[in-house]
């Protein structure tokens, strides 16, 4: 990409883009580039990244383990659903995913949750995140058992119309309460280390980057 094709597209993001300046865009921009490889080599025309390139970033960037969380953080970035991360998704993705306010962060977190994508979090919903993001402990005990306990206090706790699942107004009521219920059903943001970690290395003086 020159020089001038990057600054129309820095331009173009940087409007939308509430939490990251104009230097920081040309940053992720060119960790984008650099990231999906040389274009020219691919036989697709879609530039972007895959589910396996993008959940590789999750796990080694922001120590994401659990698969079906990193599947569903995927999803919440890649806006048209075509299965690739384009370089907008990518910055406008990260402003909330590094930067959001607790109301943007809030949706987010819902939307990953929301497996199925109806608007509730239901309890089967629940029992899957909770399921596979809890260590696996050898007891005595059916381990489902103790999962299903959990949901149960989970929803006494945040079900405020006790309709049996979360809706987003329950979610969001919960969150107010108690901002550790954010990520309640998983880790899908990343931890304090890793965030400032990436933007340390990332948001370097653009200058330094070499030309694309």
């Amino acid at each position: 990409m020159n020089r001038k094709k990057l600054q129309k597209l820095t331009d173009n993001l940087t409007k939308n883009c509430k939490h990251f300046n104009r230097s920081e865009v040309t940053c992720l921009i060119k960790l984008f580039y650099n990231l999906v490889g040389d274009v020219a080599e691919r036989p697709v025309a879609v530039v972007g990244l895959d589910r396996n390139a993008f959940r590789n970033i999750l796990h080694v960037t922001f120590g994401m383990t659990d698969d079906m969380i990193m599947d569903r953080v995927f999803r919440t970035f890649d806006k048209d659903n075509d299965g690739c991360i384009n370089v907008s998704e990518w910055v406008n993705g990260l402003t909330v995913f590094l930067r959001g306010s607790l109301d943007e962060k809030t949706k987010y977190c819902f939307e990953v949750f929301d497996l199925n994508g109806d608007g509730f979090i239901s309890k089967e919903e629940m029992f899957h995140m909770l399921k596979n993001s809890l260590l696996k402990q050898p007891s005595e005990e059916d381990p489902d058992e103790g999962i299903k306990d959990l949901v149960e206090i989970t929803l006494k706790k945040m079900d405020y119309d006790h309709d049996g699942k979360l809706s987003f107004a329950d979610y969001e009521k919960a969150v107010r309460e108690e901002t550790l219920l954010l990520e309640a059903f998983g880790p899908c943001l990343p931890d304090p280390k890793s965030q400032m970690e990436f933007e340390s290395q990332v948001f370097k003086d653009p200058t330094d980057f070499s030309d694309m």
